[in-house]
């Protein structure tokens, strides 16, 4: 047998430990000096060395050397207390506090070694190996084949920390044992024999025959497996075994088996090449489902196939264009919670093709809508195929405004619902300008017509969004000049600003009712769209009337500290009826008062509220609050939800909720932490006739324990969801996850 070294081999991306069976080196690197290389590079067949003294034996042709020895060759070096060189033979035999570097940087100790001169071949007793890559290898003895088979005895391997923060050994958070590791160079992988992993110290898991890639490169093989437990599918195991197509192509499929129901496959596919990339995930079983969603499922329920596909896509063709998409389909509506894959209640299909640049935009758009919700028909749900979207910015050569014009045109259908086709033409004109005294004033000027064909208007339940059957235009204008007057000055020590904010828009009477409204249901007024042009939030209502509105911005920046608050309210002129709903905040003359206020402090603290105040008698009609306290590492999020706006049950997008959200982790010890979350849903009849809840309704909690180092996290996860759809129950589910660093996820 040739000898080796693992000389050139420390090129391996881990490091090995001994187990309590090894007798070799430990994991703790020895404080001694890497040796420099050479001032002058010697040639490849030649080996330069120093030492503090030096010892020549005519009759056997030896050189002893002694003293903070170095010898280097090409680009492998060694150090040592003494080096015997038999000159004759080529044999080299270095004792007492090695240190061998090679040409990749990986550093190798050792108590004695045996080499030839080239430094590359030989055998290493007691050895330790720390890897340029990160990692520690160690080894009773290593050898060498002349292939460059690297075969270890006695060895272990982990790419945990060895040594606390204060430099003191302790036992790595996980490593692997084995009688015998080989490392085959040109496979680039690591295989074991007689293997075992070791947790914290402890035996576990044994792998007999176990391998997986050297250097942390993406390689097929094994991944970390997942364990679940619910009470519907019973007992979950997952193993991902992960292919490597290409360096630009992977592919993960996993088994997930169950004890109650039977098997699921998922596949996981994502591509990359120069224009861009995508992935899509494919779930597919046979289980019972239910076709009544609000009972439990029946015993006489046939198996039927059961899956859903998830893809995302975007590739940039060229620097304008860019093509984009996403696909979401399932084949029922409760797969995807009784699987715990999501808890969405709709999946939308995407497909867009995009062209920007500095002063233009196109886009062509389609999406699908797949509902999940109970009471749902999926014959209602929209298919937008195409929304073609074009716009144009342009300078104004005479007042040094800016217009840009829009070109706008959409088709909806619905396979059992209403069938809409819109399009538009608008240009609008914006002038900033700022006064002597330091006002800036925006002058807007705003034109649009539109086209509009309806068919099937009376399948539409909600009366004032269905519009006219047949084709009906429209005229849409408005002007509007808007006022702001910033003042700053210092505050206890920092900076304040306060802008008073003043706009004027006057718009025609405009046609509304008799467009259908596919876009603009949604609508309430928030700070967001206070100061808006048209407050609704899509294209198919248009706010006409003349109004006033009004507010101030307060923003205070000091050392650590910041606060940014606004606060306003509009007044309309005209006296005819708003087409704004009751309880929108803008449907009488005066609008409600809404503001928003941010506090950040440092990194811990970081405060959002918005709210709403009825312009009566100031009853909060909104109140939404969303804040984060802590640190990265220990923090809690709180967010609560209230619309108390009392608008009538047939507006079908306004109902009111009430909702409670909490979430959390704290980190106990340096690598322990603990993490929680749930969602309580609090609203009551009061607040929404239709809703089922008692004020108190819980939908799903979670909480879990990890640790987390260097090279391992482990967790346990307990999730309850109170929810029952069909054969979709609420119930408990433990998730227990393991992943093992430079060993799959």
């Amino acid at each position: 047998m040739k000898r080796s070294d693992l000389l050139a081999t420390c090129a391996l991306p881990f490091a090995l430990c001994l187990g309590t069976a090894a007798h070799g080196q430990d994991m703790q690197i020895p404080a001694i000096p890497l040796p420099p290389p050479a001032e002058t590079q010697a040639a490849d067949d030649q080996v330069q060395f120093s030492a503090g003294q030096l010892e020549y034996l005519n009759d056997s042709d030896t050189v002893i050397a002694t003293g903070d020895v170095r010898m280097y060759r090409g680009g492998d070096r060694l150090r040592a207390d003494k080096v015997t060189w038999n000159r004759t033979t080529g044999k080299v035999i270095a004792n007492g506090n090695i240190v061998v570097v090679n040409p990749g940087g990986d550093t190798a100790y050792g108590d004695s070694i045996e080499l030839t001169d080239s430094l590359k071949d030989g055998v290493v007793d007691n050895m330790l190996v720390v890897l340029e890559r990160g990692g520690r290898l160690a080894a009773r003895r290593g050898t060498r084949a002349l292939d460059e088979t690297v075969t270890l005895d006695d060895a272990a391997y982990t790419p945990c920390t060895v040594t606390t923060s204060t430099g003191c050994p302790k036992e790595p958070s996980w490593k692997i044992t084995a009688v015998q590791v080989v490392y085959r160079p040109e496979k680039n992988r690591i295989y074991y024999k007689g293997a075992r992993i070791n947790l914290f110290g402890l035996p576990t898991l044994p792998l007999p025959k176990f391998s997986h890639p050297a250097g942390g490169e993406s390689e097929t093989g094994l991944l970390s497996p997942t364990f679940r437990y619910n009470g519907v599918n019973g007992f979950e195991f997952a193993q991902p075994y992960f292919f490597e197509l290409g360096p630009n192509r992977q592919l993960t499929v996993t088994p997930r088996v169950f004890t109650n129901v039977l098997p699921m496959l998922q596949a996981d596919y994502s591509a990359l090449d120069q224009k861009g990339a995508f992935k899509v995930s494919a779930y597919g079983t046979v289980s019972r489902r239910s076709d009544d969603l609000l009972t439990t499922v029946p015993t006489n329920t046939e198996q039927a196939f059961r899956g859903y596909l998830d893809g995302v896509a975007r590739y940039q063709l060229d620097p304008n264009w860019s093509l984009s998409g996403s696909l979401r389909l399932t084949t029922d509506r409760t797969f995807l919670r009784r699987y715990d894959i999501s808890n969405d209640d709709r999946l939308r299909t995407t497909a867009k093709i995009e062209r920007i640049d500095a002063d233009s935009y196109f886009a062509v758009t389609g999406w699908f809508v797949q509902t999940l919700r109970v009471n749902d028909r999926q014959g209602l749900q929209p298919i937008a195929l195409p929304e073609i979207d074009y716009r144009r910015r342009m300078n104004d050569g005479l007042l040094g405004g800016k217009f840009e014009f829009q070109l706008n045109s959409l088709a909806i259908t619905r396979s059992a619902g209403q069938d809409t086709q819109r399009a538009f033409a608008s240009a609008r004109w914006d002038l900033r300008k700022l006064t002597p005294w330091g006002q800036e004033v925006t002058f807007t000027a705003y034109a649009r017509g539109d086209v509009y064909n309806a068919n099937d208007t009376l399948t539409t339940a909600v009366t004032s969004y269905r519009g006219d059957e047949g084709f009906q235009g429209r005229a849409i204008g408005a002007l509007a000049v808007d006022i702001k007057y910033p003042l700053i000055g210092s505050f206890l020590g920092g900076t304040q600003r306060l802008t008073p904010r003043f706009q004027i828009v006057a718009a025609p009477k405009t046609e509304n009712l008799g467009i259908p409204n596919e876009d603009a249901r949604a609508v309430d007024l928030e700070d967001s769209n206070l100061f808006a042009l048209n407050r609704f939030a899509g294209y198919d209502r248009f706010e006409d009337s003349t109004r006033f509105t009004y507010g101030v911005d307060w923003a205070v920046d000091l050392p650590g500290f910041s606060l940014d608050a606004t606060v306003g309210q509009s007044y309309r002129l005209d006296s005819r009826p708003a087409i704004f709903p009751q309880g929108t905040g803008l449907s009488d003359r005066t609008s409600d008062i809404v503001g928003r206020t941010e506090l950040r402090f440092r990194d811990f603290v970081s405060i959002t509220h918005r709210y709403r105040l009825d312009k009566d008698n100031l009853a909060v009609r909104r109140n939404e609050i969303d804040a984060t306290i802590g640190s990265r590492s220990t923090y809690v999020l709180l967010g609560y939800l209230r619309l108390n706006r009392d608008i009538a049950t047939t507006a079908e997008d306004l109902q009111d909720r009430e909702e409670a959200r909490v979430a959390g982790r704290v980190q106990f010890a340096r690598f322990w932490s603990v993490f929680g979350s749930t969602v309580i849903d609090l609203t009551n009849r009061a607040e929404d006739p239709l809703s089922m809840s008692d004020g108190f309704d819980p939908i799903r909690h979670r909480l879990g324990v990890q640790y987390e180092d260097d090279c391992l996290r482990i967790g346990l996860t307990w999730r309850r969801n109170y929810e029952d759809t069909g054969d979709a129950k609420s119930g408990n589910s433990f998730l227990l996850s393991l992943a093992f660093k430079n060993l799959g996820r």
